[in-house]
C-alpha cells in the first residue's frame, strides 16, 4: 500500500480536528460525523419501564446471595437466574440471541463455606461479518446480592441498586441490541458471586483466555442505580467510568514496558476503550457525562471487570457519581428513623436508562466498527522533526481507510485527527517527542476504530 505524507503547520493548527492539506491527497473520508441511523434507534429504544420491571422482579426473590436457595422458583439465586434465562430467551426469540448457562463448582474458600455451583447466564448476539465475528464485545451486570455478612444466604437481600440495576441494564440491552445485525459479536452476561470473589466473572475471563477469545472490550455495570448521594444532593447527568493503566503486577509485560519507557501510561488498551466509550457516549445521550476515572476502580475496590484486567482484555466499570452506602451491602432495618439497606425505593429508572443508553450506544458503534489497528508502530531509525507511523492492514472488507489522531501530553483525549487513505504508512510533521499518536481505522460507512497506540519500531 502506497505512503501518505502530512504537511501541517504549527502546534496549535495541528491540534485542530481538521488539520491541514495532505502533500499527496488521499481518498474522500467517509462521513464520521453523522451519527449512525441504527445507533440512534438502539438508544432511543432503551425503555426505563422495561429496566424498572426487572428490577422489581430481580428484588421479588428475596435474596440473590450466591450460597442462597436454589430449588425454590419463588426465592433465591436458582429462581432469579432461571428467570434471568427464562426472559432473556423470551425476548430473544425470532433473533440469532442464544442463551445458556456457563457454570462451575466453587471450592471452600474464605467466602464459600461450601462447595457451591456458580452459574452465569450468557446470552450471545454473533456477529455478521466473516472478518470481525471473532472480535467479540461483552457487557455485564452481577445477579447476586449480600446483606452486612456477606456469608448470610438466608437474610432478605433485595439488591436493587447492588447490583439488579446493572443486571437489568444488560437484559434491557440484550433485548433491543438483539433485533439489529452488528459486525463483531456481543455477549450479554448476569455474573454470579461477584460478591463472594468475582467467582463468576473470573471463571469467564480464565475460559476466554484459554481458550484465545478474541475480547476486543468488556464493560461491567455495578451499582448504576441511584442519582442521589448520601447527603441528598441528586446528580442524574453523569456516569463515572473506572479504566485502568499500568496493572499492578510484579512484572512488567514487554506491552506494558514499552507503555512505560514511552510515557504512554495513559495510553493502556482499556484507556482507548474509555476515549471511545466517552466519545460515543456523549455523542448520542445527549447532555450526559461519561467522566472517566483514572483507575482500574473506586479507591481499592474492584468489580468484575477485574478478572478481565488480569487477562489482559481492555475492560471498564460504569458506576453511578456517588455512591450512598446506607443502602449497600446493609441489612435492612430502620434506626432512630433512617431505613437502612439496597431498597427498590432508592433507585432511580431514569437515571438507569440513561447509563444503559450510553452502554448501548458504546458497544453498537464498537459492533459495527473494524478493529483497531494492529502491529503499529512509530519509526525511531532517524531523528527528524516529523513522525512516520506504520501498521498492518486490517482484514475487514469494507474497511475505506485510516486515521491518525494525536494529543498534547497533558491531554486526556484526542485533540487532533487526520484522514490519511488506505494506506499502512503515513508521516505527519509533528514531532514525536511532542505529542501522543494513535491509528484508527474507518470502515465505508463513517464507523471508527478503538485508536491503537503505537510502540516504537528501530
Amino acid at each position: 500500500m502506497p505512503h501518505a505524507r502530512i504537511s501541517t503547520g504549527l502546534l496549535a493548527a495541528l491540534l485542530a480536528t481538521a488539520g491541514a492539506a495532505s502533500a499527496a491527497a488521499a481518498p474522500a473520508q467517509p462521513d464520521i460525523s453523522r451519527e449512525q441511523a441504527q445507533i440512534k434507534k438502539i438508544v432511543a429504544d432503551i425503555s426505563p419501564k422495561r429496566i424498572e420491571a426487572h428490577i422489581r422482579k430481580l428484588v421479588g426473590f428475596g435474596t440473590r446471595h450466591t450460597m442462597s436457595e436454589t430449588e425454590s422458583e419463588t426465592r433465591g439465586i436458582g429462581a432469579a437466574r432461571r428467570w434471568i434465562k427464562a426472559e432473556l430467551e423470551r425476548c430473544g426469540a425470532g433473533t440469532p440471541l442464544s442463551v445458556a448457562f456457563d457454570s462451575h463448582v466453587a471450592p471452600v474458600s474464605a467466602r464459600i463455606s461450601r462447595p457451591t455451583e456458580i452459574v452465569n447466564v450468557v446470552a450471545t448476539l454473533p456477529g455478521t461479518q466473516a472478518a470481525s465475528r471473532d472480535r467479540v464485545y461483552v457487557v455485564s451486570g452481577h445477579y447476586d446480592s449480600r446483606v452486612t455478612d456477606v456469608m448470610n444466604a438466608t437474610a432478605d437481600a433485595p439488591g436493587a441498586n447492588d447490583d439488579a440495576s446493572g443486571t437489568a441494564a444488560i437484559m434491557e440491552l440484550a433485548c433491543v441490541m438483539a433485533k439489529h445485525k452488528f459486525d463483531a459479536t456481543l455477549v450479554f452476561m448476569a455474573v454470579a458471586a461477584e460478591e463472594q470473589g468475582l467467582l463468576g466473572a473470573r471463571h469467564f475471563a480464565e475460559t476466554a483466555r484459554k481458550n484465545n477469545v478474541n475480547i476486543a472490550g468488556m464493560f461491567t455495570n455495578d451499582i448504576i442505580g441511584s442519582s442521589r448521594a448520601d447527603d441528598g444532593k441528586v446528580d442524574n447527568k453523569q456516569v463515572r467510568l473506572f479504566a485502568q493503566s499500568i496493572p499492578a503486577t510484579k512484572e512488567m509485560s514487554d506491552a506494558i514496558r514499552q507503555l512505560v519507557a514511552t510515557g504512554g501510561e495513559n495510553d493502556s488498551v482499556s484507556r482507548q476503550l474509555a476515549r471511545h466509550t466517552k466519545e460515543q457516549g456523549e455523542r448520542y445521550v445527549k447532555g450526559f457525562k461519561v467522566s472517566v476515572i483514572q483507575r482500574h476502580d473506586r479507591y481499592l475496590r474492584g468489580g468484575d471487570h477485574m478478572p478481565f484486567l488480569e487477562q489482559g482484555y481492555a475492560a471498564l466499570r460504569f458506576t453511578e457519581p456517588n455512591e450512598d452506602f446506607d443502602h449497600q451491602h446493609q441489612d435492612l432495618r430502620t434506626e432512630s428513623g433512617k431505613v437502612y439497606g439496597d431498597l427498590i425505593d432508592f433507585v432511580d429508572f431514569d437515571y438507569i436508562g440513561k447509563v444503559t443508553r450510553v452502554n448501548a450506544a458504546a458497544l453498537a458503534s464498537l459492533a459495527l466498527a473494524p478493529a483497531a489497528p494492529r502491529e503499529v508502530k512509530l519509526r525511531t531509525d532517524k531523528l527528524t522533526n516529523d513522525s512516520t507511523l506504520v501498521w498492518q492492514p486490517n482484514g475487514e472488507p469494507d474497511v475505506a481507510g485510516y486515521r491518525i489522531v494525536w494529543r498534547e501530553t497533558t491531554a486526556a483525549n484526542w485533540q487532533g485527527s487526520k484522514w490519511v487513505g488506505n494506506v499502512t504508512e503515513a508521516t505527519v510533521d509533528l514531532s514525536k517527542d511532542n505529542v501522543f499518536f494513535g491509528v484508527q481505522a474507518v470502515d465505508k460507512d463513517g464507523n471508527v476504530s478503538v485508536a491503537t497506540y503505537p510502540s516504537p519500531q528501530r
